[in-house]
């Protein structure tokens, strides 16, 4: 709590670019006022007798000159053009905060709302990152799958289980996580790795030494690359799940499925987005069979699925669309992400995500909801539109006001302002700033109220909003005896 508290106070301090541009307007605005109010003594100290003879017969041209200049200074508000962003941006931080939202700065704010693309990442972030193993394939499998001619005949899906859970007992990767899970449901066998034998490649998979073999468990290419040669079956590609293959020791002992359910407010998330006209992409380090699966039920356009990628991949897919002159933002969960969070002009990070990913993230969704993304995006939108709507009223009573205080209307309508009335203008004008800023609350209020009346009933099947405990249920058959 106390660094989620550091965290909003520093977020609070971090200026807006449109805040810098504010204030460098405001600083040349002094010296200008300063000028304008020594032409107006000028002015109407030489030239008062000739234009409103009336006024000056009431008292001295000095003394109007006098009354005028003053005005002039009294009434000028660099405040309010100072006022005008950090106000906005405090109240849409700190709101941000109590719906469970951490934006880290106004510019933060700035560029969120201004955003055309939003790259997703799948594990975690389109699924509620909590995988269960599904199936078990070994050399026995039944069910039409040809392995005759790819398989050695020598392993179980006990064993298979068992000795995946040996190398990824070192891992903290959800896949791991679900392998181990997995085995001790099923009373596997404990098998550990040979100290200083664990390997790990970030997208690719693992590698450790358990008892005299090396078993690897991860991608198709991760266990090429640790001896084996020949292709599994086909007939794995087109799963729709996604796939971790085991060897040992060069040879395909077998394979493991996994199934993460979709969150439920995905495609609500994904529709909104594209409502608004932003580009939505997804990058998966799944197959692609199972990156597509996952695309077609939350709306996703297939041509803007990239799968099967590395986490340096994802960075550069990043920094292509920034070539395109896009502003992209990155949504991720895991240290897989890290990298591509950290490049995009916006991260966000999931709050179930690792400690990496949120270090580098502009925006962490604490409440580990998809749809706290289109929350923050609107929050931002609304907060940029009061800052403008600040400074738009900011310039306007300057511009509006510097000239009246000058005397503008005297020589027309015979009217001028007293320096007690341009003071408490002065007033009115930073007052009705901070006004307008704290009038953001009830606007988001307002607005959130009827959207959760209007929020349709999710008709998805077989998805998540990962709220609720993934119940899993193992096959007997995997029991080691």
């Amino acid at each position: 709590m106390s660094d989620i508290l550091h965290l909003v106070e520093e977020a609070q301090t971090r200026e807006a670019p449109v805040q810098r541009l504010a204030d460098k307007v405001a600083g040349n605005f002094t010296y200008g006022v300063m000028a304008l109010s020594s032409a107006t003594f000028m002015f109407w100290s030489i030239f008062g007798s000739q234009f409103v003879p009336a006024a000056i017969q009431q008292g001295s041209a000095m003394s109007l000159a006098l009354q005028l200049s003053c005005s002039v200074l009294v009434i000028a508000c660099p405040c309010a053009l100072g006022l005008a962003t950090p106000t906005a941006v405090l109240v849409g931080t700190s709101l941000g905060a109590t719906r469970g939202l951490l934006l880290r700065g106004g510019d933060v704010l700035e560029k969120f709302a201004e955003v055309d693309a939003i790259v997703f990442d799948k594990t975690g972030t389109l699924t509620i990152g909590k995988p269960v193993v599904t199936k078990v394939i070994a050399s026995h499998s039944e069910g039409g799958v040809n392995t005759k001619d790819y398989w050695n005949n020598e392993w179980t899906e006990g064993d298979i289980l068992s000795l995946a859970a040996g190398v990824e007992s070192n891992t903290n990767h959800p896949l791991g996580k679900a392998i181990m899970e997995a085995a001790q449901a099923a009373n596997c066998i404990n098998m550990k790795a040979k100290d200083g034998s664990f390997m790990e490649e970030p997208g690719s998979g693992a590698v450790a030494t358990i008892g005299e073999k090396q078993v690897s468990v991860g991608t198709l290419d991760w266990i090429r690359r640790h001896g084996v040669v020949r292709d599994p079956f086909h007939e794995a590609e087109s799963f729709g799940q996604s796939v971790a293959y085991v060897a040992v020791d060069g040879t395909l002992a077998g394979l493991i499925c996994f199934e993460d359910k979709i969150r439920e407010d995905s495609h609500q998330v994904i529709s909104a987005l594209s409502k608004q006209g932003i580009s939505v992409y997804m990058l998966s380090g799944d197959k692609e069979s199972a990156a597509m699966n996952v695309a077609s039920v939350v709306g996703i356009q297939l041509d803007k699925v990239i799968s099967e990628v590395k986490p340096h991949e994802k960075k550069k897919f990043i920094s292509e669309l920034q070539k395109e002159h896009k502003l992209v933002a990155m949504v991720g969960d895991g240290i897989n992400d890290a990298a591509a969070l950290a490049l995009a002009d916006v991260g966000i990070a999931m709050g179930g995500g690792v400690g990496a990913a949120s270090d580098v993230s502009s925006v962490v969704l604490m409440g580990n909801r998809l749809s706290q993304l289109v929350d923050a995006l609107e929050l931002s939108k609304e907060t940029m539109r009061t800052v403008k709507q600040n400074l738009w009223w900011a310039f306007l009573y300057n511009i509006v006001g510097l000239p009246v205080a000058a005397g503008a209307l005297l020589p027309v309508t015979g009217t001028m302002l007293t320096p007690s009335i341009a003071g408490a203008l002065m007033g009115f004008s930073s007052v009705s700033v901070m006004a307008n800023s704290l009038l953001l609350r009830a606007r988001m209020s307002s607005r959130h109220h009827v959207q959760s009346r209007q929020k349709p009933h999710n008709t998805i099947s077989g998805v998540s909003d990962g709220a609720d405990e993934v119940e899993q249920s193992y096959p007997s058959k995997w029991r080691s005896t």
